[in-house]
């Protein structure tokens, strides 16, 4: 403003109250009251005869309060929105899920008192489902994987709401350079271990943020560690990898939290080191291998990890490679009773996990990795 009342001095006026901003502090104090609960989880080192010269280690996400390791992602999901302004005390949120983001945050949609919605395919399990509506929170439906972003965008603009956006969002929610991340995490709790820096990190890619925050992590503090990062069947992220085509679409994949019918936003292909794609029945395979070496059930995701893990490790063997490689432990496998450990589902999917069984078991025992036929 140049006109004259732009050197006029301001009427005394009473300054506002800021409820809004004071119900910003309050809801900041208790997800970070949260966060110093369940600062950190289990690494553990699980001890394979086979496997002579490889450290294996597993960052078991599966203990964070919600089950999974989506608790982080939830958590900072809703400090990014509140501290934009973009979450006050009576927004009702809502997101495209598969599953475990929701669970989480619901459960933090309960903590600050929010209405939450969760958009999501109607292959989703029963049992996260439950978990969801145990939480207060509420699910819609969709027949197509594909379909859950032009939903969630649309049930929040009819609610007055806001799109959490996980898969937008999570590679910018997440301080990638530390402050307890997990890489930063894996990489404490290494520091004493015989190999403190591994060879690799592998992990899967459901929104991308995970992976996107190992890899950068890595480069900002010049390690040697790479990353290797695990697609399924009919997910679109390993051919935009391999191609650098952004604009790929898939079916959608049966691994649930993993794998996913577009590129999504978070997803950035220039931090991954090397690619794979695993077949499902492999990623279920080296979930029930896992879950009995563990004595617990660990999910789909996990058995695509551990399978990377397993396929990292055979090349550092055949090469004479000694050293550590890490992966994460997801979620639990009591989340998919009905379908991954249901014999008459892998029967109706067509899926015979035993080659791959039979193969994980020789090869976690002897040392030996032959591929099924």
């Amino acid at each position: 403003m140049t006109g004259p009342e732009s050197r006029t001095c301001p009427t005394l006026l009473p300054l506002p109250d800021c409820r809004e901003r004071e119900w910003a502090r309050q809801a900041i104090a208790l997800l970070e009251g949260d966060g110093r609960r369940s600062a950190d989880t289990h690494l553990l080192k699980p001890l394979f005869p086979g496997l002579k010269g490889v450290s294996i280690y597993l960052k078991d996400e599966s203990t964070h309060p919600t089950g999974s390791l989506k608790h982080r992602l939830a958590r900072s999901l809703f400090l990014y929105g509140i501290c934009n302004g973009r979450i006050g005390r009576d927004t009702t949120l809502v997101e495209a899920s598969s599953g475990s983001t929701a669970v989480s945050e619901a459960y933090f949609a309960r903590l600050l008192g929010l209405r939450f919605i969760a958009v999501m395919p109607s292959s989703t399990s029963r049992q996260k489902i439950q978990t969801i509506e145990s939480f207060g929170g509420q699910c819609h439906f969709v027949e197509r994987a594909g379909e859950v972003y032009d939903v969630a965008m649309r049930v929040a603009a009819e609610t007055g709401g806001h799109y959490l956006d996980q898969f937008t969002n999570a590679e910018r929610a997440t301080d990638w350079r530390g402050n307890n991340n997990i890489a930063e995490s894996i990489f404490r709790q290494l520091d004493s271990e015989e190999f403190p820096v591994p060879e690799w990190l592998v992990m899967s890619a459901g929104t991308g943020g995970t992976s996107a925050t190992l890899g950068r992590y890595i480069r900002y503090r010049n390690l040697d560690t790479r990353l290797c990062v695990v697609d399924v069947e009919n997910s679109a992220f390993y051919d935009a990898w391999r191609t650098g085509d952004a604009l790929i679409t898939a079916a959608g994949s049966r691994i649930e939290g993993i794998g996913r019918p577009r590129v999504e936003p978070s997803f950035m292909p220039g931090v991954i080191d090397h690619m794979i794609r695993v077949p499902d029945a492999a990623s279920i395979a080296a979930a029930h291998v896992l879950s009995e070496r563990l004595f617990r059930q660990i999910g789909g995701s996990t058995g695509t990890n551990f399978f990377g893990l397993c396929w990292v490790a055979a090349n550092m063997m055949a090469s004479g490679k000694e050293g550590s490689v890490v992966t994460l432990i997801c979620d639990s496998g009591q989340r998919y009773a009905d379908t991954y450990f249901n014999p008459a589902w892998l029967k109706a999917q067509g899926i015979d996990i035993s080659p791959y069984r039979q193969m994980l078991d020789r090869f976690l025992d002897t040392g030996q990795f032959v591929p099924p036929g």
